[in-house]
């Protein structure tokens, strides 16, 4: 399947290609009735013109992307993998990830340390010999990992910014252009726009966000619970597809995707949320579209 939005007019440059792997949030849902917008936690996989990778988290969704690179065998793989935060359904993917395996790989990690622990020992813990058969030290490609906060991060294909989110934890929310041109997408997941929560950010943050947003062609926000049930989440750092879509409004984004589904929430369900937030978007920005993102579907940037 294929967003339609990628057939519009695009200025002429080098595409780079967004495929989703995984879209949920908390745990893995796989099943017959998560078989349209999928099972598999966050991962986002950009593709650039000279096959050049960059991914966004490493949940679940990270194991079949491994799988859809080891036929280029051939050749070495090296990719920049960009964290949210370090809460398990954005990292379990990792350890599974086949292109670690093979010698001559070289990947670059990045995302922020949590307390004081670096990015690289959480990593580390995760793949202790207690409960991972193969610790991180073994694995044969060449790992680099980096500690970030907010500010810019040079890529190979993408000019990137950090911003920190409203979630329990250090959460980042990246904005990425291609450095060749192209459109400029946010991805920011597992954030919660409603007043629950105390988070050590500013009182401006709000207008920060914005900010940081503004310009922006296509955003990918959290849209976890509908907003029946949101006053009992609050606090718990996410955010409804109604608030997402305020927030695409206000920061005159193009279009919305709604990300880290519930995994409480089949098919039908995201379809109803996905159905009010168009409805919404037609009442506070009727040029806005909106979608919902399923595995295996991506478009061009």
């Amino acid at each position: 399947m294929e967003y339609a939005y990628s057939t519009f007019h695009r200025p002429v440059h080098v595409p780079h290609r967004l495929t989703f792997w995984g879209t949920r949030g908390s745990i893995p849902t796989p099943g017959p009735h998560t078989m349209r917008y999928g099972g598999n936690t966050a991962c986002i996989s950009i593709t650039g013109p000279n096959g050049q990778l960059t991914v966004l988290d490493a949940g679940s969704g990270l194991r079949p992307l491994g799988h859809s690179l080891m036929p280029a065998r051939g050749r070495t793989l090296s990719a920049d993998i960009l964290l949210s935060h370090t809460h398990w359904d954005h990292i379990q993917g990792l350890p599974f990830f086949k292109p670690l395996s093979a010698v001559g790989n070289r990947f670059c990690v990045y995302g922020a340390a949590q307390e004081g622990v670096p990015l690289q020992e959480i990593l580390r813990r995760q793949m202790d010999p207690m409960v991972f058969p193969v610790p991180l030290e073994a694995l044969a490609a060449t790992l680099e990992v980096h500690d970030i906060g907010e500010g810019e991060i040079s890529l190979t294909d993408f000019r990137v910014r950090a911003f920190r989110l409203r979630h329990p934890g250090t959460t980042l929310g990246y904005r990425l252009g291609p450095t060749t041109g192209g459109r400029e997408i946010a991805y920011l997941t597992d954030n919660e726009l409603g007043p629950g929560g105390t988070y050590p950010v500013s009182d401006d943050w709000r207008d920060r966000l914005v900010e940081f947003l503004a310009g922006t062609d296509t955003l990918i926000h959290d849209a976890m619970y509908p907003d029946r049930f949101i006053k009992v989440r609050a606090g718990w750092g996410h955010s409804t597809p109604r608030q997402a879509v305020e927030l695409a409004a206000e920061a005159a984004c193009a279009r919305l995707i709604l990300f880290h589904h519930e995994p409480e929430h089949d098919d039908a369900t995201v379809d109803e949320l996905l159905a009010d937030a168009r409805e919404h978007a037609r009442r506070v920005a009727p040029k806005l579209i909106v979608e919902a993102a399923a595995e295996g579907t991506g478009f061009l940037l």
